[in-house]
């Protein structure tokens, strides 16, 4: 299978990369800037983004905000990806949320109205713009999943880790770079979790 992986220079896409050629896919690792061996694009432009998926079975974005004021690096890169993907072809995508943003009848009564308030003040802008992604990835007609982790590590890869659709995961608070990579690229092979949110963790 053909893979393109966005945001692969990042924590979380080195182990996505690493992961999916291991697993004997071809992989496409786009950077921004060159580096003499992974692919070049540029996520604000959508004829860029084009040049590096096409002919692709899969995108994986693994874009993420630095900092923690106001972005819209996610939402923006989200809707080229999207736009690139309409006009190549490409229908399946999958990217990477985050599970704190999320509140419901999972949470623990400390994490809904102590520890989740407290990080979204904290994180208010890079929330935002991870939200308003998720809209703009719901709304694009292709073949979507998108995945929540909880806090990442730097953890090895254990592959005991558990996950729960379209809702929070229990007391799922932790997962490593490295076993949120194993689950992305499940997913990129199972087309069977298109239209899915998967929280994930130990």
């Amino acid at each position: 299978m053909k893979i393109t992986v966005f945001g692969s220079s990042g924590g979380t896409g080195i182990q996505v990369v690493t992961r999916a050629r291991a697993a004997g896919h071809d992989v496409t690792a786009v950077v921004r800037r060159p580096n003499g061996k992974d692919a070049v694009a540029d996520v604000g432009d959508v004829e860029s983004i084009g040049s590096v998926i096409a002919g692709a079975d899969v995108v994986v974005s693994a874009i993420g905000s630095r900092g923690r004021g106001p972005t819209t690096v996610q939402t923006d890169s989200a809707e080229n990806i999207v736009a690139a993907m309409g006009a190549r072809g490409v229908r399946r995508l999958v990217v990477v949320s985050n599970s704190g943003m999320v509140v419901d009848d999972q949470d623990t009564l400390p994490s809904r109205y102590l520890v989740k308030p407290i990080l979204r003040r904290v994180l208010k802008g890079p929330w935002e713009d991870m939200a308003e992604m998720e809209r703009v990835i719901r709304a694009s007609g292709l073949e979507w999943t998108i995945v929540r982790p909880p806090r990442l590590t730097d953890g090895p890869h254990t592959g005991r880790y558990r996950t729960a659709v379209d809702k929070n995961l229990r007391r799922g608070d932790t997962i490593s770079r490295a076993d949120l990579a194993d689950l992305i690229v499940a997913c990129a092979e199972n087309p069977a979790t298109a239209g899915q949110a998967i929280a994930v963790g130990y």
